[in-house]
């Protein structure tokens, strides 16, 4: 009978897990809402009745429920570097021609959006998470892992093949309509409201209350991928492997990122988004500009 039990609750952990990503990750849904919540049910029930076959990284992690007084302090194995910034197109022209005259081979770029949230870095140690650690001071950040457990774009265990233990760093951020539903929550509540989604997805992510994380209804593109050897050679193609282990990456066909060769690539990246950013439904507050490769990452 035990075995029984644990087999179904590992069954509905990867069912559950499977159409979670379908959903969020995909968006696309193979089944009704009223379907996959008796599946989650089930799953609670039995997990609450025989909790010696709880999975570390079973799905009901996402509903919330964890109460953290303190967040620890991590120091960060590969310390969160800040970026350069730019407002002139004739810096970002004199930056490509220093680097073509430093580099060898030809160079491409990489054209990302800069997601207007909050930077987390993740690491996942034989495909499953295991530490969620915010920014801080780039050396040191907090352990929010509790509360990344129930954003349900990020994936709790990977698709194989997937590297054995490395982290994965991104963006968490409220989108829009999220942002206005728990703004007209608080009104109605004559509560005050947030002021914005980027204060909102920071204040949120600190909450002591993991259920008030879930609620709420947080997004994550990730798209930084460190301590991996020989999955790819160029940033481009290592976003791309990441999505096939199940993450969220930055869409290739929204042109939320584009692999470009020279610097009217570039320009025409940033000429598209600084028109196209207003129809986005999340915030951003710029544009990052990467050499690809990481060979000449590494040599510039």
């Amino acid at each position: 009978m035990s075995t029984a039990i644990e087999n179904r609750i590992k069954e509905l952990s990867d069912l559950i897990n499977y159409h979670n990503h379908r959903y969020y990750v995909e968006s696309e849904s193979e089944i009704d809402d009223y379907s996959f919540d008796l599946l989650l049910q089930e799953l609670i029930q039995l997990e609450s009745s025989h909790p010696q076959f709880a999975l570390a990284t079973s799905p009901t992690k996402r509903v919330g429920g964890d109460i953290t007084k303190n967040f620890a302090s991590v120091k960060h194995r590969f310390p969160m570097l800040s970026l350069s910034n730019s407002y002139s197109q004739d810096e970002i022209i004199e930056w490509e021609i220093r680097l073509k005259k430093l580099a060898e081979g030809t160079l491409n770029y990489v054209c990302e959006l800069k997601y207007d949230g909050v930077a987390i870095g993740i690491r996942y140690v034989n495909g499953i998470l295991t530490t969620a650690v915010t920014r801080g001071d780039g050396t040191t950040g907090e352990d929010v892992t509790t509360n990344v457990k129930t954003i349900k774009t990020i994936p709790l265990t990977l698709k194989a093949p997937f590297p054995p233990d490395f982290e994965i760093r991104g963006e968490i951020f409220f989108p829009h309509e999220k942002f206005e539903q728990v703004n007209a929550l608080r009104r109605e509540l004559g509560e005050q409201e947030f002021a914005n989604p980027r204060n909102s997805a920071s204040g949120t992510l600190k909450s002591q209350d993991s259920k008030v994380v879930a609620q709420r209804g947080l997004d994550c593109f990730l798209y930084g991928i460190y301590g991996v050897d020989n999955e790819a050679q160029n940033h481009f193609d290592l976003v791309a492997k990441a999505a096939d282990w199940g993450f969220k990456v930055p869409s290739v066909q929204l042109k939320y990122i584009e692999r470009v060769n020279s610097i009217e690539g570039i320009m025409a990246f940033i000429e598209y988004w600084d028109q196209a950013r207003h129809k986005l439904p999340f915030d951003i507050d710029g544009i990052v500009i990467k050499v690809d490769d990481y060979q000449q990452q590494e040599e510039l």
